[in-house]
């Protein structure tokens, strides 16, 4: 189980579902929108954006028009709805942003969803077997900036805050885990402990969080205080290993994963009582669970070779899981803001991925040529 954790690509099986969900790209109902903006960087960005939103579709004669002039006034006005957005645009990038900014607000205002255009998804770009560096961009594929640049391993991001990133950095003796400040482009060492160090995830309430620890036999998983540096162990499997822990939206349980029967699985505790139970069963690999701010959970899932996204309701159990994705070589799902989308890497790409049943088909972000792994999405 060890490797499975610190591995940059995690593979799982499927179970066998009576219900397979195969989003096909059929689309669900859309809003129809005009987009009238001589900008090229702002026309291309914010139609692009509105498509992701999986909201709206980009037409010639639409029920919504976004007219004006990036920089002065850009109205987006239709089905009894008027939007305005007034941003600053000095050059293709400042464009980019003011587009995504009309894009989330069109989202909000017209299709009354979550936008994610301006949350950014952090992932890592593996060069090589020993080389890794941490990287972000916005979901549209556009503005990539590279985070780190120490020419070792990193693994496994996740967002502390809207600007803060926890990744485990291989660097000397070790995994450790570090903190890096997009704003400030900034890192230090958070912690470093004997033996493993991985996974580290924050609570909702930014107060403590979760990771996987072996510094006391194997890999279990433990809480930390941000604020004191205490720690607290969670679980006691002398004979598994635990990985990959996920908060659930009010805190009170964590979903990770366990080898407990040998084959990796999910399972969820209860923080106050330290209680598991076993989530999924069928298969022989369930892995990569993130959760939802609406209490779904998504994950990684795997038979006859290839793997799949999955998305369930903990609460109805394995029974209610869906697989999102047809078959391929999917890897870590992680959720959009809007609880509908998720990132997933597949094929050394990442793509953006509808989880509505009937909605589009994944998306691939237009990144560069590289090997493009483990995303997570900011919320």
């Amino acid at each position: 189980m060890k490797n499975i954790i610190l591995s940059l690509s995690v593979l799982a099986f499927i179970p066998a579902f009576a219900t397979i969900v195969d989003i096909t790209g059929v689309g669900a109902e859309k809003i129809s929108v005009t987009v009238d903006i001589s900008n090229p960087a702002y026309s291309k960005c914010l139609k692009k954006n509105l498509e992701l939103s999986g909201a709206f579709k980009v037409v010639n004669d639409g029920s919504i028009k976004v007219s004006g002039t990036p920089g002065a006034s850009v109205t987006a006005i239709g089905r009894g709805k008027s939007l305005t957005s007034v941003d600053p645009v000095s050059d293709e990038k400042s464009a980019r942003m003011a587009a995504r900014k009309l894009a989330d607000q069109m989202c909000e205002a017209f299709a009354n969803q979550k936008g994610f255009a301006l949350d950014r998804i952090a992932f890592v770009s593996r060069k090589s077997s020993t080389v890794s560096e941490l990287c972000a961009a916005y979901p549209d594929g556009w503005d990539i900036r590279q985070l780190t640049g120490k020419g070792k391993q990193v693994v496994g991001p996740r967002w502390k805050d809207k600007n803060t990133l926890f990744y485990t950095g291989i660097v000397n003796a070790g995994p450790q885990i570090w903190e890096f400040d997009t704003a400030a482009n900034s890192y230090k060492m958070k912690w470093s402990f004997k033996g493993l160090a991985t996974g580290a995830t924050v609570s909702p309430d930014g107060k403590k969080a979760a990771i996987i620890l072996s510094f006391q036999g194997n890999p279990e998983l433990y809480i930390i205080d941000l604020a004191t540096g205490r720690w607290t162990r969670m679980t006691n499997t002398p004979n598994a290993s635990e990985g990959q822990p996920a908060w659930s939206p009010d805190g009170s349980k964590i979903v990770y994963v366990s080898d407990e029967t040998r084959h990796p699985q999910l399972y969820i505790l209860d923080v106050a009582t330290k209680k598991t139970r076993r989530l999924t069963s069928k298969g022989s690999q369930n892995v990569d669970p993130d959760w939802g701010k609406d209490g779904r959970i998504t994950y990684i899932t795997k038979r006859g070779g290839l793997s799949q996204v999955a998305v369930l309701n903990p609460a109805e159990g394995e029974s209610s899981a869906q697989l999102v994705t047809t078959p391929g070589s999917w890897e870590h799902p992680s959720w959009a803001r809007d609880s509908r989308h998720v990132v997933a890497g597949r094929d050394k790409a990442l793509f953006i991925v509808d989880t509505l049943e009937g909605g589009d088909a994944p998306s691939m972000m237009p990144l560069p040529a590289g090997n493009w792994i483990t995303p997570a999405w900011s919320k």
